[in-house]
């Protein structure tokens, strides 16, 4: 494993949350998201405990509203702010999961991954606003413009990559002008609509997360983004996404904040959590990384190709896929989309989300197998060491900003 630095960001002073950039200015607080597993869960990289010792309790999690409410319970408990929902055929729909799981939670916010192109823009600007009012204002939206022409297919969209990047850029134009209230009429290459209102604009407005590596990506990006979203790289070629995305949104005219896509395995000392990572990486079934690596060879994806240099195909040894301190490249073995898993001990893990921060990382959206578990791990480990360095402050109505002791049961009370 590689020798991890110790990292001394500059501490805040009282009453002053954050702590210092790169560039010496003082940095608002980081804001700290869970992710909800709509295909499923298990307490391995795959479901089902494959691979792993008979004696092992391996049974897969499906993803039930039941269990779903518990993850997001957990989340909200330990002081996240949102969850992120993922999008694809491989999972539950991210806007009809989430709506019902609104009932089932008072506080936590939905990040909701969806392609635009697969409904009308007024249709999802139309769907934005009733979640807003219906959930009280808990909507966070992921525009996922879809790397996979396969899967696009089968949803019968057949655009090309590039074709795919610039009808989102049309289809953002409409639901932003919706959202602001206008009559809004395009007549663009990809997105046609006369005279398109909304009745009731959403209050508040939702943020638009957005990500991508590709040069129309970032064009995007840019023109439209709240949040720009990329996947846990090592922080050098983070810094330079965080540059490349100011300079352009300084072309538009435009400031956009900037988020992080991790898995996480954190524990009490930083050797357990190298011996999950192992474990994980033992119960992964002979043959599934080469068969995932294959398929993931097919992609379009420019940020799914730099998930996939990282890890190289595999290795027999979980320390040999650390790729920068703490920062583990095994997940994407199995896994596509973000690949890699922050490892170590509370405070290892917090050194390496300060630095993210310090670069310009603004929002970090975390999951960890099995990712109830995993809530309180990071939750209970991570966050309070993050809130003791001033980088972070639990979400005002968590059960994080009010702490109450455990009662000790029967203690006192003797006659």
């Amino acid at each position: 494993m590689t020798a991890a630095p110790v990292l001394s960001p500059t501490p805040a002073g009282p009453g002053e949350p954050g702590a210092a950039d790169a560039d010496g200015g003082r940095r608002p607080p980081l804001v700290a998201h869970w992710f909800l597993p709509t295909y499923g869960d298990s307490r391995g990289l795959v479901g089902g405990g494959h691979g792993m010792a008979a004696t092992a309790a391996t049974a897969a999690r499906p993803a039930s509203l039941g269990y779903l409410s518990q993850i997001a319970r957990a989340a909200e408990t330990v002081g996240f702010e949102g969850a992120l929902t993922p999008t694809g055929a491989w999972c539950e729909d991210a806007w009809l999961t989430t709506a019902m799981l609104a009932a089932h939670s008072e506080r936590l916010k939905f990040l909701v991954a969806f392609r635009p192109g697969l409904v009308s823009p007024t249709l999802a600007a139309q769907m934005a606003a009733t979640f807003q009012r219906h959930s009280g204002g808990r909507l966070l939206l992921n525009v996922v413009t879809g790397g996979e022409a396969r899967e696009q297919r089968a949803y019968g969209d057949h655009l090309g990559k590039d074709d795919r990047y610039r009808r989102c850029g049309e289809f953002l134009e409409v639901v932003r002008g919706l959202w602001r209230g206008k009559t809004v009429s395009l007549a663009g290459e990809h997105v046609q609509v006369e005279e398109a209102r909304l009745e009731r604009a959403p209050d508040p407005v939702p943020p638009l997360y957005f990500g991508g590596s590709s040069p129309l990506a970032g064009e995007v990006a840019a023109r439209h983004s709240d949040v720009y979203l990329t996947w846990g790289e090592p922080p050098a070629a983070v810094a330079e996404k965080v540059a490349w995305i100011r300079r352009l949104a300084a072309a538009e005219g435009r400031t956009v904040r900037f988020g992080i896509r991790l898995h996480v395995i954190t524990r009490d000392s930083s050797d357990a959590a190298w011996a999950q990572a192992e474990q994980l990486l033992a119960g992964i079934p002979a043959g599934m990384i080469e068969d995932v690596q294959a398929s993931l060879a097919r992609s379009e994806s420019e940020g799914q190709r730099r998930m996939r240099a990282l890890h190289s195909g595999g290795s027999a040894s979980a320390g040999d896929l650390e790729v920068s301190p703490n920062l583990w490249a095994g997940v994407g073995l199995v896994r596509g989309g973000a690949g890699t898993a922050l490892v170590g001990s509370h405070q290892e893990v917090a050194d390496r989300i300060a630095e993210y921060h310090a670069l310009g990382i603004d929002e970090f959206v975390l999951s960890g197998h099995p990712h109830l578990e995993e809530a309180y791990w990071v939750g209970e480990g991570v966050l309070p060491e993050l809130g003791r360095r001033g980088l972070w402050a639990p979400p005002a109505g968590s059960a994080a900003a009010t702490p109450v002791a455990a009662a000790v049961p029967f203690a006192g009370s003797a006659r």
